[in-house]
């Protein structure tokens, strides 16, 4: 089986890249949902119901495609962080985050209107950072990166030298689980070289 479109339902460059390098040249189409207007406190929940409301939002416009919704947030001793507002509190996030572990979950969804058939999953990755200085995180915020990631981290750019080790999947990390993507496309009948261009 073979679909003539593969469609993400969102901004991050991120994302994007991680499809490219593995064969996947997408269509971006960010939903620009609001995310606000989800209240959900359990991590894997909410990432998978953004993930959907995200993915749903523009599946009516790819009639013939599959469309990939994802979100991520990480949680440290339960508590959800998204991306940060300001630098403010970029800084004050790792002053928390330095020396702990956390758990970053990224919401799954595509949406195959070629079948009506809709999955969703959450992957999550452990996270252990560096104890780094204040010096150290000020200068990383100054950098600009940490105001775009979840979790105010980007395991593909700067990010990397305050990570000490990661437990699971490491694209997981950076926005999209490549092997959870493979085995979501086998449910639905695909293989994933289907894809490739």
């Amino acid at each position: 089986m073979k679909t003539t479109r593969f469609i993400l339902a969102s901004a991050s460059p991120a994302r994007r890249r991680l499809l490219q390098t593995v064969g996947i040249e997408p269509i971006v189409s960010p939903s620009n949902f609001d995310e606000s207007q989800i209240q959900e406190t359990e991590p894997g929940k909410l990432v998978q119901i953004l993930a959907q409301c995200k993915a749903e939002a523009i599946a009516p416009q790819f009639p013939s495609g599959l469309v990939m919704g994802c979100d991520s947030v990480l949680a440290i001793d339960g508590k959800i962080h998204g991306k940060p507002v300001d630098a403010e509190e970029a800084i004050a996030r790792w002053q928390l985050m330095r020396g702990q572990v956390g758990d970053l979950y990224t919401g799954h969804v595509l949406i195959d209107n070629l079948q009506n058939r809709t999955l969703v999953k959450c992957q999550v990755t452990r996270v252990y950072f560096a104890n780094i200085s204040d010096r150290t995180i000020q200068a990383y915020v100054a950098t600009g990166e940490p105001l775009k990631c979840a979790g105010a981290f980007a395991l593909e750019g700067f990010g990397s030298l305050f990570i000490e080790k990661i437990v699971g999947c490491h694209s997981n990390v950076i926005g999209l689980s490549l092997p959870l993507l493979r085995q979501m496309l086998e449910e639905l009948n695909y293989d994933v070289t289907d894809f490739w261009k």
